[in-house]
């Protein structure tokens, strides 16, 4: 795991200097702390920076790399996970190796198979490729996005890094901001690639790969090598038994945590006690990892809180447990989230996720997740929240409003509250498909923003761009019912964009690799194509998946309610967090002040802490927002 950087001259006469590299990859020694090196094309066309975390061939695994003529250069952040099945078949056709490690495979694999050769690529990554004789540079993104390549282009060149921040670094970049993707930030919490904060900026989209020759007079296009699969490919997986599924799943998932346990240093488990970290963490013990550490974080709250069941798991697979308890005073290191996210991130789970990184680097370099159970497996309420609704749109227009109206009347102040849940399922009864789940896993709604956004920054925007983002994706699983839809969107745009950024820049910010085997590609695969009826039972969601764990878990796990890992901020914005609450989100000279009036912004403040209304995910991104400001000061 590491962090690269690099830079292509557009122009013939914007050469790439030493220095200019070096500079950048200074910016990213978080991700690799352990060693730095650059590359320079004799004829200054291009330069590539590294910054390296050892994790496996410790003595010989420094890049950039090269092949045996030093014609093809490569640095790659991530892990090819099935680097050796490819090391044999490159030996054979006459490839040598000088190294032990993974990163050897891209370069002799570019020779051997050309731009296709990401396709054979199994793991998680960001590339950068440098065909000296050709001239050609190609980026490249695994194919769920779990690692980060930002772009940027400026004054005849085309800069590229795993962080934004290393672009920044050089001062002739200028720092603007897109206001549509204020608006996007607002709608979704994140900013969906291939979108950026920054004006000129824009991210490699997950599954693609890029080919820009040096001296090229156009933008980069993005291509895409690898797409999600339709759910229900065909009849005979319509047809399949639960039996037959099970029996599939327990080959996948058992591959997948063992390619995942090939390091030549410490490595644990996050551990939360819900299914899927207790499913990886079981198949770790399986395999025999020993010493197991396990590590958990919880908080005072009991609501959110869900240390218990970290302790029964780990009891039960008897691990080297750790846990660490959160509190208010996680409002210390909102600057310093700000200043690694680059772009302004409302995910308040993003302080948990930075909190059990930074605890678990203090025993292990290595860490595996959960990730990517409840997208492949269905396992969000939400899913069946749809069908519920789905059969509600059969009542008349007139009880379907009557039912919006009730629901809007009820108590709303605590979150994770039934009435809370009601709440927000009743207000989207009015819609219909995708505008009904965007209502759902939105922020900000439209219509809400429509009310609050001051006239002149309104005007700035396609307003209903987010929306209509939302929809196309919505519509890829063209004869699907509104869950698997669901299910399918959040694949491609809550998972890459939101949980995998945390994932990545929190775990990253402390020098820790996460590593998410129920995202290996293969599992996720043949979790779309199951039949929505052996994800989402009549006993309950993820139905596959419990079903195989009842052999590895203990039933107090498996049937107990999803909690999700979630932050108690809307009490803390009723305590210890107001008057940092208060300080930045109503400055009359902040960025919020810009795009909100002040009236609607003061409103939404004391609305909530005086608990009429529970706004504390809106705060939440407005509070980010305004750190994030005041860690890049960016103009709009």
């Amino acid at each position: 795991m590491c962090g690269l950087a690099g830079i292509l001259a557009l122009a013939p006469r914007r050469l790439v200097v030493r220095d200019e590299i070096e500079r950048m990859a200074g910016q990213l020694v978080h991700r690799g702390p352990d060693a730095g090196a650059c590359y320079v094309d004799p004829r200054g066309r291009f330069g590539l920076g590294f910054r390296r975390l050892s994790i496996i061939d410790l003595p010989t695994g420094g890049q950039p790399l090269c092949n045996e003529d030093r014609t093809v250069w490569a640095a790659f952040n991530g892990e090819i996970y099935n680097f050796r099945e490819l090391r044999g078949e490159l030996s054979a056709a006459g490839h040598t190796f000088v190294t032990q490690g993974d990163a050897e495979v891209i370069v002799h694999a570019y020779e051997q198979f050309g731009a296709a050769c990401f396709e054979r690529l199994s793991g998680m990554f960001a590339i950068a490729l440098w065909d000296e004789r050709g001239g050609v540079l190609h980026l490249a993104r695994d194919r769920l996005g779990k690692k980060p390549l930002v772009l940027a282009e400026h004054a005849g060149r085309l800069y590229f890094a795993s962080e934004a921040k290393a672009i920044l670094a050089l001062p002739e970049i200028p720092r603007r901001i897109d206001a549509q993707s204020l608006h996007r930030y607002l709608v979704f919490q994140y900013v969906p690639a291939p979108y950026s904060i920054f004006r000129g900026f824009s991210k490699l989209l997950p599954g693609h790969r890029s080919e820009v020759p040096a001296g090229a007079e156009r933008s980069p296009a993005q291509v895409a090598y690898w797409s999600p699969p339709r759910p229900e490919a065909s009849d005979r997986v319509r047809s399949t038994s639960l039996e037959q599924a099970v029996g599939e799943l327990d080959g996948l998932l058992t591959r997948a945590v063992e390619q995942r346990l090939v390091s030549d240093v410490p490595l644990g488990a996050f551990l939360s006690g819900g299914v899927d970290s207790s499913i990886v963490v079981g198949l770790m013990r399986r395999l025999g990892v020993s010493p197991l550490r396990t590590f958990s974080i919880g908080f005072e709250d009991a609501r959110y809180d869900e240390t218990r069941y970290a302790r029964k798991v780990a009891a039960f697979f008897q691990t080297e447990h750790h846990e660490q308890c959160v509190t208010p005073r996680a409002a210390e290191i909102l600057p310093t989230l700000a200043h690694h996210f680059d772009e302004p991130f409302g995910d308040s789970s993003a302080v948990p996720t930075w909190y059990v990184s930074k605890f678990a680097r203090q025993f292990v370099t290595v860490a595996l997740t959960g990730d990517g159970g409840d997208e492949c497996f269905a396992g969000y309420d939400r899913y069946r929240a749809l069908q519920l609704a789905r059969r509600l749109d059969g009542l008349p227009a007139i009880a379907r409003r009557a039912l919006a109206a009730g629901a809007a009347l009820l108590p709303h102040r605590r979150a994770k509250s039934l009435a809370n849940r009601l709440h927000r399922f009743g207000a989207a009864l009015g819609e219909r498909g995708a505008r009904r789940y965007l209502n759902w896993v939105g922020v900000f709604t439209l219509g809400a923003l429509r009310g609050l956004y001051a006239p002149e920054f309104a005007q700035r925007l396609d307003f209903g761009e987010p929306a209509a983002w939302l929809e196309r994706a919505y519509k890829l699983p063209p004869d699907g019912d509104d869950a698997q839809r669901a299910n399918y969107v959040d694949l491609v745009s809550y998972l890459p964009y939101d949980l995998l950024t945390k994932v990545d820049i929190a775990s990253m910010a402390c020098s820790l690799e996460c590593r998410s085997p129920l995202l290996d590609h293969q599992l996720v695969e043949f979790a779309l194509r199951l039949p929505m009826r052996l994800k989402l039972g009549a006993a309950g969601s993820k139905l596959v998946l419990k079903t195989w764990a009842r052999r590895l878990l203990p039933p107090e796990i498996l049937d107990r309610r999803k909690v999700g890992f979630g932050v108690p901020v809307g009490e803390w914005f009723r305590g210890d967090l107001e008057p940092l609450l208060r300080e930045r989100v109503l400055r009359r000279d902040g960025l919020v002040a810009m795009l909100l009036r002040p009236e609607a912004t003061t409103r939404l403040v004391e609305e909530h802490i005086t608990g009429r209304a529970n706004h504390e995910h809106r705060l939440w991104l407005l509070l980010m927002l305004e750190l994030w400001q005041d860690a890049w000061s960016a103009e709009l």
